[in-house]
Formats: structure tokens, C-alpha cells, sequence
């Protein structure tokens, strides 16, 4: 059933980053799951406990729809590489909040949906990535309409012009707003060899 987008209410696990995730709804943004190494370890990396056997879970949308209302100054970003993906974090206490793509002409921001304050109206989970199999080789379900959503809010947001409005970058020089850390190829695999 549809329900009218309202605007949802965000913050890190101490509060002091806090924001507001606006026009949230079903059709504006996707509810997916993960059980990726990478967003595994990342969650360790950030200091939370690693989430297996459950996934992480996020709410896919576009930035333009991102408003910080305290704690700005408190925003960190990390990545598992020169050209992975950008994943932001609280620094007072280490709270993932989203994972951007490096290039703000793409307009993605996915939020962790543990950060929300009332997770009703992202609905439920509509697609998971990287199901673990007893095969070895990973599965994915519902992703062909996620991806799909996914390219037309991207698709949309450059044609409007609304992916300049964006927390995360300077929509002039197309750089982020915090200096990104690069985490070390030898501590990702560090990481990555602790998960179970």
C-alpha cells in the first residue's frame, strides 16, 4: 500500500549528529539488505560490532534529500580505497551513517536505517546482495527492479540539476566536504580475514 512521503528524522548513536531524511517513502528510495565483506567491515572499521549473521541494512535514495541539523562538523568519511565507495561516519562516536559513489553527478546516498528514528516509511527490505550460499558463490535477490529505481533517481537527479544539492560535496569543485581517509589495503584485509 502507498503511503504519502514525510520526512524522517536521523541521528548517530550518541546524538550528536542529527538530521532529517526528507520526502521518505517507498517510491523515493529503496530498503535493501547486505552481506557484503565490504559493508561488513566497514561496520568494524567504524568500531560497531560486525552485524553477521545479519545483514546491514539501508535506505537508497539521492542527496538533495539529506539535511544535517546538528553535529555537521562531526561528519567523517572513510574508504576502502582510492576509488571505492565513500562511507560517512559520526567521529564522536563512530556511527556509519551513509555511503555516497565519488562522483556527485551520480546522485546516490544510501543511509543506514539503523541511524532513522522511525523506519515505517521506508517499508520493508526490498532486495538483499550477497546472500551467503553453503556453494561459495554469493546470491542476490530482488535487485533487477532495485537497480532499476536506482538509475531513474540518478537519471532524474541530473537532468533536474538537483544533484548539486548535496551535503557531501562542493557542487562547484565536485569534491567532498571532508578530507577522505583512505584505509590501508594490509588493515581492510586485517578486517576482512577476522570475519567469521
Amino acid at each position: 500500500m502507498f503511503k504519502a512521503p514525510r520526512d524522517v528524522t536521523f541521528r548517530c548513536s550518541c546524538g550528536s549528529v542529527q538530521g532529517t531524511l526528507r520526502g521518505v517513502s517507498t517510491s523515493t528510495g529503496s530498503h535493501i539488505a547486505c552481506f557484503c565483506a565490504d559493508c561488513r567491515a566497514a561496520e568494524v572499521f567504524a568500531g560497531q560490532p560486525d552485524p553477521a549473521p545479519e545483514p546491514v541494512t539501508y535506505f537508497q535514495t539521492t542527496p538533495d534529500r539529506v539535511r544535517f541539523d546538528a553535529g555537521f562538523d562531526k561528519l567523517a568519511v572513510f574508504s576502502f580505497g582510492p576509488k571505492n565507495l565513500l562511507r560517512w561516519q559520526a567521529s564522536c562516536c563512530g556511527s556509519p551513517l551513509f555511503n555516497t559513489l565519488r562522483n556527485p553527478k551520480i546522485a546516490f546516498a544510501s543511509i543506514r536505517t539503523n541511524t532513522l528514528d522511525d523506519q515505517t516509511a521506508i517499508g520493508p527490505v526490498r532486495a538483499t546482495a550477497f546472500i551467503p550460499n553453503p556453494a561459495g558463490t554469493p546470491k542476490h535477490k530482488g535487485m533487477g527492479r532495485i537497480v532499476w529505481a536506482l538509475f531513474s533517481r540518478i537519471a532524474a537527479a541530473r537532468i533536474t540539476g538537483r544533484w548539486k544539492q548535496t551535503p557531501f560535496f562542493d557542487p562547484e569543485t565536485l569534491a567532498p566536504v571532508r578530507e577522505v581517509q583512505v584505509v590501508d589495503k594490509d588493515v581492510r584485509a586485517e578486517i576482512k580475514a577476522t570475519l567469521s
